[in-house]
């Protein structure tokens, strides 16, 4: 199914885009790994593209199709993409794209624009020219896809005593280690690698019960944003595959609960035509391996279900919200 809706799209160079719109940085410890990142940047194949797309309609009959599910016990490493491959990694993100990515936030997505730090010249961009940056518009999912850009360094976040970061760098734990620790733990790439990356955020932190319009929303953003990669991919490449790599999106600071949220994005991966899901349970695979058991008992295989009726033993199931982490 390929009902992408191209709401927009730019191209940007990666040189002026470091040139003209620097990376806002106002947390000191950010400002060391974005130094180290963007030290000597020259981008050799320089071209960014940008893309937003709108809320595809949703299917009224869902199916099994012959998808890799691939559990990764790691976080992202972002595997470059290869000739008959193109790889994908999501940004768990904010409405308001990259919103956060200079201050002293470290959870996935601040991680991730550090890593690739000309996403924070990216955001420069598109707040100097007014560019749509929302994820969300009017209550419908409206993911951004950047492709082509590149991933500069890698920060280690977890725990190394003798490191100078004994409880790790992830979320509130970056903005307290001392300069010595934050040097330590980031590797320049030389080369660098290059990463495509699908934005979308998942619903508000919320209490009690899943409702039917949050079931349908997460769906919905899943499915419009691996469509718009599938579309994107098949663009270079007719018959490349496509592996998306997410994770527990929206079970951080959102505290979105960690069966339904995977369980919510294979099925996703099933309408969108995705090749290979790639999930990484950062070392917790309870959540994942429920999720899995749970779609072996709603969806029967190889045979058309209702979406409607999907939807109904998913909240037959009660699912309800968790606690945010904090980060």
């Amino acid at each position: 199914m390929d009902n992408s809706k191209l709401l927009s799209t730019h191209q940007f160079d990666a040189n002026q885009l470091v040139a003209e719109h620097p990376p806002v940085i106002t947390d000191r410890n950010k400002f060391v790994v974005f130094k180290l990142g963007l030290s000597k940047h020259h981008a050799e194949s320089p071209s960014i593209g940008y893309s937003r797309w709108g809320q595809v309609d949703l299917p009224k009959y869902v199916n099994k199709t012959d998808i890799e599910l691939i559990s990764q016990n790691e976080y992202f490493s972002y595997p470059s993409s290869t000739a008959d491959c193109i790889e994908w990694h999501l940004n768990f993100a904010h409405e308001d794209v990259f919103g956060f990515y200079g201050g002293p936030l470290f959870a996935q997505d601040e991680v991730q624009v550090a890593e690739h730090p000309v996403l924070g010249c990216l955001r420069e961009a598109l707040l100097d020219l007014e560019i749509d940056r929302t994820t969300v518009q009017n209550g419908q999912a409206t993911p951004i896809l950047v492709t082509g850009v590149e991933r500069r360094c890698k920060v280690a976040t977890d725990r190394d005593a003798a490191a100078g970061r004994p409880y790790g760098l992830y979320g509130s734990e970056f903005q307290g280690a001392s300069e010595e620790a934050i040097k330590r733990a980031t590797t320049v790439l030389d080369p660098p690698t290059k990463s495509n990356i699908i934005a979308m955020e998942s619903p508000p932190p919320d209490f009690g019960l899943y409702t039917r319009e949050q079931i349908i929303f997460i769906f919905a953003s899943a499915i419009t944003g691996f469509s718009a990669a599938v579309n994107l991919s098949r663009r270079v490449k007719k018959d490349a595959k496509v592996s998306i790599h997410t994770g527990y999106w929206g079970c951080g600071a959102y505290g979105g609960n960690r069966e339904l949220m995977p369980l919510l994005q294979i099925i996703a991966a099933y309408c969108a035509d995705v090749d290979i899901l790639q999930f990484h349970t950062g070392g917790d695979s309870g959540g994942y391996m429920s999720a899995l058991q749970t779609l072996e008992e709603i969806m029967p295989e190889w045979e058309e279900i209702s979406l409607d009726l999907l939807i109904n033993s998913i909240l037959s199931m009660r699912y309800d919200w968790g606690v945010s982490d904090g980060n």
